[in-house]
């Protein structure tokens, strides 16, 4: 072979090798009642996109164990445990990856047995999606009520319900838009975001790969065009820099680099940074990676970041944006998944670990427990395993962090045990209790455009929308989804002599306001301009793509800037 047609080959595998690394990643998890066929769905769907290796696939047809109808029992492509072959059920969290020509995947078949949710929990705390099972000759069960409850309070963005078992029901339609309607009550009332059903049959393959042709009315995408198209949302929803130090490297003396994967935000070359918790201030000077420097870091990336200049900092350190700094605090609420066999008491001690960081930490008050079949709120004075609870917590030196629906990563923590080093429980921080705390022992001072901007976390604005309220309640959605505190006002309700009285009290409480309405005359624009200043978006001016949806995407872009870190040195570019 010639050195030209080397290196011709040689590009041809670099550039698949490129455009493999590109490809996005999506990470799900599978989860229902028992015998709703996670498994067997996990296995339809890697058989059936060619992701099974042929010597495993033998391997599965020569098993003395088939419970299937047919010659293959995909659920044995997922369940590998002894005991889960021959019980037929899920015991422990199984990861499989594979890929195809749009996207890497990896999923967590996890189990449906109530006395398994801690196992359900753990696969889905680092899922993008969950797909939540439904056997269609049996409906929404306590367990589906469970897992979807977990599913909301880990904050998985997307629910993709699987109506699995269709072939049972003679594939009616009917069932299915019963279930679709069951479960769509179930997501309204755990405030779900964003939820597609699907009619499918593992067991068969309908609409799991290929589309089922014993399914005419259903005209939605199959489960694998769905994993495949779903909009992925970044880990943390939040822009502000966390880096917790997980190690210093110092190899000789030219050399001192802090190690640790980006939790959340964008690091830069040249940008300033502060350490908490002892408030020295620099800049990065370079971020290292095993491919040499680079221009940026951004979340999950692991880097090592040197400084400008010589600071203290160890393992459990942070480093955070000036101006946007995480809660500091030793005293705050959690929601907590207990995974140990061994009950949670108020007044044990425990160890926390939080990001890089592990303190003694003392469970003061359990406020409730969820009853998550009925989610009522329960009086407990302790938690069995797979309780799930609001609990208090103190710590003995204080953790930085973030409230979980902003960052998942800075949000949450484990539980262990000091002796034995078992994991006891998971938590999701809500609340930092020494606000309260201040409160009650500072005197009363009224609250700044500052303290707003922190607490929202971006400026407010006003959106004139004319003409159109279905653009306006569709963009109050999407904003609303992206944690802006937005309100939409309608002209019917609020005059415009009204809005222009009340438009002082939206901005101070810091709100993004819709103000939709027929048409405004000019001299009404102008002084709506004047009363929102620099933060007033007339979409009539704005050239706004004809379809709503490329419109409301068009205008996010525009409110990105409403989230630039604040200036504290000058309350006017707040207030």
């Amino acid at each position: 072979m010639s050195v030209a047609a080397n290196k011709e080959a040689w590009g041809g595998i670099e550039f698949f090798i490129d455009q493999n690394l590109a490809k996005e990643l999506l990470r799900f998890t599978t989860a229902g009642s028992v015998d709703d066929g996670k498994s067997t769905l996990i296995g339809r769907l890697l058989h059936d996109s060619k992701s099974v290796f042929e010597d495993q696939l033998a391997a599965v047809k020569n098993s003395r164990i088939n419970r299937s109808t047919g010659t293959v029992d995909f659920s044995l492509l997922t369940d590998g445990l002894r005991a889960e072959r021959e019980q037929g059920i899920t015991i422990d969290v199984a990861y499989r990856y594979f890929e195809t020509p749009r996207r890497k995947f990896i999923i967590a078949d996890t189990p449906g047995h109530e006395q398994y949710t801690r196992n359900m929990a753990t696969g889905a705390s680092t899922a993008n999606l969950a797909v939540i099972l439904i056997d269609a000759s049996k409906g929404v069960l306590a367990q589906t009520r469970r897992h979807t409850y977990i599913a909301s309070l880990l904050g998985i963005p997307n629910v993709l319900v699987a109506i699995n078992k269709m072939d049972l029901v003679e594939y009616r339609e009917d069932v299915f838009l019963r279930l679709q309607k069951d479960f769509a009550a179930l997501a309204k009332q755990l405030a779900v975001p964003h939820v597609v059903a699907i009619p499918i049959s593992a067991l068969v393959g309908d609409n799991v790969v290929a589309r089922s042709a014993h399914m005419p009315w259903y005209h939605g995408p199959t489960f694998l065009e769905h994993l495949e198209n779903v909009p992925l949302r970044v880990e943390t929803m939040s822009d502000s820099v966390r880096f917790p130090v997980q190690y210093v490297i110092r190899p000789d003396a030219s050399f001192r680099g802090f190690a640790g994967q980006v939790a959340s935000g964008v690091l830069r070359p040249g940008d300033p940074v502060v350490s908490l918790p002892s408030g020295q201030k620099s800049r990065v000077r370079s971020i290292a990676t095993f491919d040499g420097d680079a221009p940026e870091a951004f979340p999950p990336m692991s880097v090592t970041l040197t400084l400008e200049d010589e600071i203290d900092l160890s393992r459990g350190d942070m480093l955070v944006a000036p101006g946007n700094s995480p809660r500091v605090s030793r005293h705050f609420e959690a929601m907590v998944v207990w995974f140990n066999e061994v009950p949670a008491e108020p007044g044990r001690s425990y160890l926390l670990k939080h990001t890089s960081r592990t303190v003694r930490a003392k469970v003061l008050k359990i406020r409730y427990r969820v009853n998550v079949n009925t989610l009522v709120q329960e009086s407990v004075n302790h938690l069995q395993m797979n309780d799930i609870a609001y609990v208090e917590f103190e710590t003995v030196s204080p953790l930085f962090f973030d409230p979980y629906t902003q960052n998942r990563i800075t949000g949450s923590f484990i539980l262990i045990d000091p002796i034995s080093n078992a994991t006891l429980g998971a938590g999701m921080i809500r609340a930092d209790l020494s606000d309260q705390t201040a409160l009650q022992e500072a005197a009363l001072k009224p609250v700044s455009a500052t303290e707003r901007y922190k607490r929202h976390g971006h400026y407010p604005a006003l959106i004139l929308v004319e003409g159109n309220p279905a653009l306006a309640a569709r963009l109050e959605r999407a904003l609303f989804d992206d944690h802006f505190e937005v309100v939409n006002v309608s002209g019917e309700d609020a005059p415009f002599g009204i809005l222009e009285g009340n438009l002082g009290v939206y901005q101070s409480m810091g709100l993004v306001v819709i103000y939709s309405c027929d048409v405004l005359v000019p001299e009404a624009k102008s002084r709506l301009a004047m009363l929102a200043a620099n933060r007033f978006f007339d979409l009539s001016n704005l050239q706004m793509p004809t379809e709503e949806p490329a419109a409301v995407q068009k205008l996010l872009s525009l409110l990105h800037p409403l989230r630039a870190i604040s200036d504290h040195k000058d309350p006017e570019k707040i207030s």
